[in-house]
């Protein structure tokens, strides 16, 4: 199976390649791509370095395009689409179905994934993106498990690519109304959620509290790791109760569901974080870099020790991989 892995930076891009990706994933530096933080991603220059530091290694670059175009002002969104064709980019991932349509008329030749944004969770979605658009790839939602995945491919003419590692997200694959709200920018339109800018901490003696926009998130008594506030992530008062309402922070880990994903018939496996650093992108690629090659080998590792401090909160979880309701 293929590793894919993500890149903020272009230093995080060569420490990916270096620890063995298989492929990165980046994007530029404006609201094209859904990890649109100040201080990260791609110029246009960059994503051609990174392409050739890649591909001397033998790795391909796919090159994000994956937040929704806005109403009479898609002119940044076709020219992203155009700069990926231009370049020798492996493909464009893509969730816009505006950008998909002008793909297909105006750069024919391009290889199309289909971004999780897109959130296509069936077959009959899946063939529609694949016979309308000739989407070579989907990146299935973070809803589905082995079994629904394996029915999935059995029924469809491309390839898929599922996430292994890193952050979750409660809503709709990044749809996120609260962060909206909160904070007045769309997570799939100016692609960022929860923005650093609106993000404070405060040291309140015997706890940490955290706040988006002015709203509490969270506060950690002294000791408690701290997550990034995110209201889907907040800790709030329910029904009497004080806890995790909408999700708990932890982190996607399917590292021991490697061997059931390959018989699923998964083509891709990706890797979350392009928020990460480089140290951080060095152990998972390297770690999960070795449990892909024991997999393809018919043996296994153990990488609970290694991944267990780079997760959110110190937690992992297989979410719907293996459905558990409380």
């Amino acid at each position: 199976m293929e590793l894919v892995c993500p890149a903020g930076t272009p230093a995080a891009l060569r420490t990916a390649v270096d620890a063995g990706a298989d492929t990165v994933y980046c994007g530029f530096r404006n609201e094209t791509n859904a990890r649109n933080f100040p201080g990260l991603n791609f110029s246009l220059k960059e994503l051609h370095q990174g392409i050739e530091y890649a591909a001397e290694r033998g790795a391909k670059v796919l090159v994000a395009v994956n937040t929704f175009a806005q109403a009479g002002n898609t002119d940044l969104w076709r020219k992203a689409v155009d700069d990926v064709a231009n370049s020798n980019a492996h493909a464009i991932i893509l969730a816009d179905l505006g950008m998909l349509d002008y793909a297909a008329q105006a750069q024919p030749d391009l290889r199309v994934h289909l971004s999780v944004q897109a959130a296509a969770a069936n077959a009959d979605m899946i063939n529609y993106y694949a016979t309308e658009f000739g989407v070579k790839r989907v990146v299935l939602p973070r809803v589905l498990t082995v079994q629904e995945i394996e029915k999935i491919n059995a029924e469809i003419t491309c390839e898929t690519e599922v996430f292994i590692f890193g952050g979750l997200c409660v809503m709709a694959e990044g749809r996120c109304a609260l962060s909206s709200y909160c904070t007045g920018k769309s997570p799939n339109i100016n692609g960022v959620c929860s923005p650093p800018g609106s993000v404070k901490y405060e040291d309140q003696g015997d706890y940490l509290e955290s706040t988006l926009e002015g709203i509490t998130i969270n506060q950690y008594p002294k000791g408690e790791a701290a997550a990034y506030p995110t209201l889907c992530k907040g800790r709030f008062e329910s029904l009497g109760e004080t806890g995790y309402v909408f999700e708990d922070p932890v982190s996607l880990n399917a590292a021991h569901l490697l061997p059931q994903l390959q018989k699923a018939g998964v083509t891709a496996l990706k890797i979350e974080g392009r928020q990460r650093g480089k140290a951080y992108m060095a152990k998972v690629v390297k770690s999960f870099r070795q449990a892909v090659d024991a997999v393809a080998s018919g043996t296994s590792v153990d990488l609970d020790a290694i991944l267990a401090p780079l997760t959110e909160g110190q937690k992992s979880t297989k979410g719907s991989y293996q459905k558990t309701w409380r």
